[in-house]
């Protein structure tokens, strides 16, 4: 991909759900929620504290995350739909 975010923003590739329940029901298209688990697919270089010092991002490429529902603004490129966030939209990281 020839796109960088800037700052402390991310690229982010929604992560689809299972179309099973545990106990093996089906879920039909129409009933599934947005997915809020996805995969960082770029970072930016950082944001900058108080002094004027890059401070790195805590994420990196490839790593698996949660996102609150209304996170990000979703984008195409390259024919894919993705979200651009901002690293605070992040709760965590699935390890």
């Amino acid at each position: 991909m020839n796109f960088r975010p800037l700052h402390d923003r991310v690229v982010v590739r929604r992560v689809e759900s299972e179309a099973k329940t545990a106990g093996g029901i089906i879920i039909p298209d129409t009933a599934k929620e947005t997915p809020q688990e996805g995969e960082i697919i770029a970072v930016g270089s950082g944001a900058r504290d108080e002094a004027g010092k890059l401070v790195p991002l805590d994420v990196k490429a490839g790593d698996r995350i949660l996102f609150g529902k209304w996170s990000g603004t979703e984008v195409k490129l390259n024919g894919e739909d993705l979200l651009i966030m901002k690293e605070s939209d992040i709760m965590g990281i699935i390890g």
